[in-house]
């Protein structure tokens, strides 16, 4: 004689059982879903809740469990309820709207953005622009250098210079001449590479001069005294 609660009959229709069959043997399935529908496709085989939990290593509650939600809901039964909690705050589209700014844009006062400067024009929280930016790997404070050189020497030329580091000669002098410009109308010699997400903006560190006045001077240390002074355009 049968004793406890009567099991609802559970029949599939050819479309649920397809997509059952499709959710348990695809790799990209998650796991849980998989055994879910696995669970269903065995309990539609007439079999009751305690041999499907044997068969699967589980307790027949769990097996119980997603038959119930099955017969109540069908397919949308197995999948993934919303977690509880506070709903979301931040669109796709505000998500969309500071990554675009940060990579097409910069702000008026400064050469990049801060985490400050894009909350105060996105609106949304300086934590949140920080969240954003973490989340897409974009660190616009950072910029780093490469250097392409058409001299067909150049490769000579920086062992002689290197050289003279790792091994000078005795007495050795090195002079070093370098500029100071103040203001000048500057174009990098090669075009600058934009930031994307998991890669700084990247620029030459030489540069092509339009319209400078440079200041060259001779200086004799011992004496402190300049000896020659030419400003040319």
């Amino acid at each position: 004689m049968r004793t406890g609660r009567p099991i609802a009959a559970l029949s599939l229709t050819v479309e649920e059982r397809e997509t059952l069959e499709r959710w348990a043997r695809r790799p990209k399935s998650t796991q849980a879903l998989a055994q879910r529908s696995r669970i269903i496709l065995e309990c539609a085989a007439v079999k009751p809740n305690t041999v499907v939990a044997r068969k699967f290593g589980l307790t027949h509650q769990t097996v119980g469990k997603w038959r119930q939600r099955f017969l109540e809901r069908r397919l949308e039964g197995l999948l993934d309820e919303p977690r509880p909690g506070a709903p979301r705050q931040v669109g796709d589209a505000q998500v969309e709207r500071v990554v675009r700014l940060t990579l097409e844009s910069t702000p008026a006062e400064a050469t990049h953005w801060s985490t400050r400067a894009m909350a105060k024009r996105s609106g949304l929280s300086q934590t949140m622009v920080s969240r954003i930016w973490r989340a897409f790997a974009l660190q616009p404070h950072r910029v780093e250098g490469f250097k392409l050189s058409k001299d067909s020497l150049f490769i000579e030329k920086v062992r002689d210079i290197v050289g003279l580091y790792l091994n000078p000669p005795d007495k050795a002098l090195v002079l070093c001449v370098d500029e100071k410009a103040q203001i000048q109308a500057l174009d990098r010699s090669q075009p600058l590479l934009p930031m994307r997400p998991g890669q700084a903006a990247r620029r030459t560190p030489d540069y092509l001069r339009h319209g400078t006045i440079n200041l060259f001077a001779a200086l004799d240390t011992k004496a402190g005294t300049v000896l020659i002074a030419l400003p040319f355009s």
